[in-house]
């Protein structure tokens, strides 16, 4: 770019539709430490947990898509596994200063802060206190909660502010048509989600009030486990799928990096759920029943739709959009 202010020529490059303002790239790069940090708290929970479980390396590698597989000692889970390298994918794009980095990063902000909060919430409980002083890993258990705690806060005061002037909606018809096809697959994977969710919530016996408790109180479980519970994580994808998928029909177009996160961390999770389907053979079995058969069914259409998200959201690339 050249361009006369007075008689002094600015030739300083443009950084380009893909790249963020060199005023921002302060915050991409604090963001870009703190995501980092985060995801080798978790990576060394990962470690732990396999040096002190009974399995192999190799045990864990399969475990990473076969559930039957996972060490039963693992203190984490494949939902940590999953935002951890979503993680470290955002902090690189970060450190590259794409822009894509600013919604991606922002969507693992506010998990991470989703995450602290139901941790706040089961601090207020004195016998889970109580469990942090006495369990041998309870000292750094609480330290990796409060690092949580803190690269939320940061990654969120950093990036808010980092928007680019002019360029918050998406403005050419291809990229508002991607966005909301994208909404529209998360929409439709959210309603089916929250109805299983109410169904199984209205089976006899069933304590809907400490499955609801249990999604925003870390107390509920009882463990200082750090892999994150069935409820929270339930609830968090219905909740998730309907956040960007109305934002998405709105044709945001700093909604992709957000998009990408949580398609893929879902996407990987379905894989995770088709490959146990397969090695206990429920295939064969799921058509027998009316709901096995509509269980079958959101499955196969979570795994394309997520499938879909992530492909159409780095189509944008492609078609001259603003690139990863």
């Amino acid at each position: 770019m050249a361009m006369r202010d007075g008689d002094a020529l600015d030739v300083r490059p443009h950084p380009g539709p893909a790249r963020a303002a060199p005023r921002h790239h302060g915050a991409y790069h604090t963001t870009a430490f703190f995501l980092t940090l985060y995801a080798a708290a978790l990576a060394a929970w990962t470690v732990y947990g396999i040096v002190q479980g009974d399995a192999s390396p190799v045990d864990f590698a399969e475990g990473l898509f076969n559930p039957g597989a996972s060490p039963a000692s693992q203190l984490v889970g494949p939902y940590e596994w999953g935002f951890a390298a979503a993680f470290l994918v955002t902090a690189g794009l970060a450190a590259a200063h794409r822009r894509t980095a600013r919604g991606a990063a922002l969507f693992c902000g506010f998990f991470l802060l989703a995450v602290s909060l139901r941790e706040a919430v089961g601090f207020t409980d004195a016998a889970y206190r109580d469990q942090y002083a006495t369990d041998p890993l309870g000292g750094w258990a609480l330290a990796t909660r409060v690092l949580g705690l803190v690269v939320a806060v940061a990654v969120l005061t950093t990036m808010l502010p980092a928007a680019e002037a002019g360029r918050a909606a998406a403005s050419g018809p291809r990229e508002r048509r991607l966005s909301r096809i994208c909404g529209a697959l998360l929409l439709v994977l959210g309603l089916a989600r929250l109805a299983w969710t109410v169904r199984d919530l209205s089976t006899a016996g069933m304590d809907t009030a400490r499955y609801l408790r249990g999604a925003v109180d870390g107390s509920v479980l009882g463990t200082l486990n750090l892999a994150a519970s069935a409820e929270f994580t339930t609830l968090g994808s219905v909740l998730a799928c309907g956040v960007l998928g109305v934002l998405a029909l709105r044709a945001r177009r700093d909604l992709r990096g957000a998009l990408l996160v949580f398609a893929s961390v879902e996407l990987y999770l379905t894989v995770r759920t088709v490959v146990w389907l397969t090695v206990t053979d429920f295939f064969n079995q799921s058509f027998e029943t009316p709901e096995g058969a509509l269980s079958m069914t959101t499955t196969a259409y979570g795994l394309a739709a997520m499938t879909s998200v992530v492909v159409l959201a780095m189509g944008r690339v492609g078609g001259g959009g603003d690139g990863p």
